[in-house]
This record gives C-alpha cells, structure tokens and sequence, in this order.
C-alpha cells in the first residue's frame, strides 16, 4: 500500500511539473521582458516569388508573450513596399509599434511616407491599418506633392494609395494648370 501512495504521489508530481513547464519558463522572463530581442532587422516579404515588403530595423523587441502581443521598434524603422508595377513606396519613422492582434502599426517621431509618384507626406504620428489597408493621423502633418503644391491639415483618413482622401482643417497651395482646364472645356 505504501508503494501504491509513493508510485501515485511520483505520478502526480511528474506530471505536474510537465504542465508547468510553460508557467516556469514565464517566472525566469523578467516582469515586462520580450520574449526576443534582435539588432540589424532586416525582414523580407514575398508573394509569389517576388518582394512585395522589406523591413529594416536596429532593434526589433518582441513581446509575443504578452496577453495582447506586439513587437516594437525603439530605435525606428524602414519599410519599403512594392505593388503590382513594381512602384515602391518607403516609410520611416524614429519609433514603432505592430500589434499583433489587430494589424495596426503606430509609427511615431518625424514619420516620413514618400510614394513612387514623389508624394511625401510628414507627421509626427501615423497609424496603418495593415488588414484594412488604411492610413490615418489625428496630429498635424504636411503633404507635399510633385508639382510644388502642398496640404497642411490638423487629421486625416486615407487609402494606402491615397486615391480617397479625407482631410480636416487643412490649408495649402494648390497648383492648377490652366492649359488643362481651357483644353477640356
């Protein structure tokens, strides 16, 4: 009988310490430690075949671990996208943030957006909407186009391709061409 006690209480503990393998390796992380931490980011996407992203970083901190996981940037990052024409676009910014859950990037301190068609758009904060592919700021930015002219608004909501824009309390320059009118009319 008293083999029976020990050879349970033996399977018992086995076991038990098994199933707390996961809470054992969270006790020797460090309180609000990253899983992982990596220097000289350099991440590729592809879609068949080709680089359709390119992310470079000094520092990546991965916080997967967390309940709501995320990977943060605090040293800044650039990303280069490539569309269907092979047109790239580029983004940089001092400080970023992706959220896992949510496929949203916070992108923050002198946020720098330059499209293939040259337009640059600067902001102290800029969101993207990875899964909706939408980009948006409630801080003041600047948006300079390729013929000189520029926007400078208090908000706004855009397409990633900036084809539906939304401004709010914005002032500018506006170039018209006054060939191009008295042609079409």
């Amino acid at each position: 009988m008293f083999k029976s006690v020990i050879a349970i209480v033996f399977a018992i503990t086995l076991f038990a310490c098994e199933g707390n393998k996961k809470n054992i390796q969270k006790l020797n992380l460090k309180d609000e430690a990253p899983i992982a931490m990596g220097k000289n980011i350099n991440l590729k996407y592809t879609d068949s075949g080709k680089v359709v992203t390119n992310l470079l970083a000094p520092v990546l901190w991965d916080f997967s671990n967390f309940e709501f996981p995320y990977q943060e940037f605090p040293e800044g990052v650039t990303v280069y996208f490539w569309n269907d024409k092979q047109e790239k676009t580029t983004i940089t910014s001092k400080y970023a943030i992706r959220y896992e859950g949510t496929n949203m990037v916070d992108l923050r301190d002198e946020v720098v957006l330059l499209t293939s068609d040259s337009l640059v758009l600067n902001a102290e904060q800029l969101y993207w909407d990875q899964k909706n592919q939408w980009v948006f700021t409630d801080q003041p930015y600047r948006i300079e186009f390729n013929d000189g002219s520029y926007n400078d608004g208090a908000t706004f909501d855009s397409s990633e391709d900036f084809k539906t824009f939304i401004s709010r309390k914005n002032q500018g320059v506006q170039i018209i061409d006054k060939k191009e009118i008295t042609d079409e009319q």
